[in-house]
């Protein structure tokens, strides 16, 4: 029974007793702005300038801002840095947290919120031959060894993960012993990433990844005015050179010596995204989420490129021992003899 002379209903006293013991003390941590650092330090935390952060942040902000303000939620630029220092560091989650001063879910959550929404724009900031003109690119690589008319170097490069559990644990490891997914990436002349395919296990042959991409049945449609190079790991096409498995002394050693310093442009690019970016040194996530972040990872490579970041100093890794793939196209091999003929003979 209510009491008129009382503002308030009167509440029992053995219920305020159980109300205070099990009452839950809300802690609002302190999170500091992570852009209050001066820029040799923001790069090395998050492989980013102060400029360059404002600009990511900028741009993923209508993807990634929170929906409220409870709680001292997140902002887009600590939401932001979470998910670079985890790209960048490739360290557990847990100590990504305690460096932020977050939780281990919140960091996990914003790492989602930024890799997903990188992945819309991977149209905007991936895109074959180049951001340059098809000329541009023809003679940035004409440059460095004297080979024509290229458009692109090609290769794959494995990305370690942890077993993924289930019946297809077999399908990603690869012929080293070891779990990963094969990536395969397109560059040009000045390290820009052209075109990615992270999707497949790490037990499928580059040149399959190659043959049924989206990349191969362009170029056999005739969509592109000009020529790829790969190893020897792939098929010699019209469109697609490869090295002389046995060249002979003169013009095919000439040719070989001119294709592989043309195409270590690729192995540079390797090198820059992982040592930019540690994570792609082995991710400890199921496979769906490993393509997802190597994307991301991808996109973010090309923007600080673009934006001329600190580029990592790396040095080339030596090519994998693939075994070669005989499957070479006549008008593969007449196109490969008339490059001879008229550059390096």
């Amino acid at each position: 029974m209510s009491c008129p002379f009382l503002r308030e209903p009167p509440i029992a006293e053995g219920a305020r007793v159980i109300r205070r013991v099990f009452r839950i003390q809300r802690i609002l941590r302190d999170r500091q702005d992570p852009l209050a650092q001066r820029d040799s330090v923001l790069i090395e935390r998050y492989r980013f300038s102060r400029e360059g952060i404002i600009y990511l942040t900028n741009l993923l902000d209508p993807h990634v801002k929170s929906t409220t303000h409870r709680s001292r939620a997140l902002t887009t630029a600590q939401t932001v840095c979470i998910a670079l220092r985890y790209f960048a560091s490739g360290t557990f989650l847990y100590t990504c947290g305690d460096a932020e001063n977050v939780g281990k879910s919140a960091v996990c959550r914003a790492i989602r919120k930024v890799y997903l929404a990188l992945k819309h724009f991977l149209g905007v900031f991936v895109v074959f031959p180049s951001h340059l003109r098809p000329q541009v690119v023809k003679q940035g690589f004409f440059a460095i060894a004297g080979f024509p008319n290229v458009i692109g170097t090609i290769d794959c490069t494995h990305i370690a993960i942890k077993a993924p559990p289930g019946p297809t644990e077999g399908d990603f490891v690869n012929r080293k012993g070891g779990h990963s997914i094969n990536v395969q990436m397109v560059c040009d002349s000045m390290c820009h990433i052209t075109n990615v395919e992270a999707k497949w296990p790490g037990s499928v042959h580059d040149s399959r990844i190659f043959r049924e991409s989206g990349l191969c049945t362009s170029f056999e449609r005739g969509a592109y005015d000009g020529i790829l190079l790969g190893d020897r790991g792939y098929a010699c096409r019209q469109y697609f050179m490869t090295p002389f498995p046995d060249p002979n002394p003169g013009p095919q050693t000439r040719y070989n010596a001119a294709l592989a310093r043309t195409r270590a442009r690729i192995e540079m690019t390797f090198g820059q995204l992982k040592e930019r970016f540690q994570c792609l040194k082995r991710l400890r996530v199921a496979p769906d989420r490993a393509c997802d972040i190597i994307v991301a990872c991808a996109v973010l490579h090309n923007i600080a490129t673009i934006r001329r970041e600190r580029t990592p100093v790396v040095e080339v890794q030596p090519d994998d021992d693939l075994q070669p793939v005989h499957l070479d196209q006549p008008s593969g091999r007449a196109a490969r003899d008339r490059i001879v003929q008229h550059n390096f003979a």
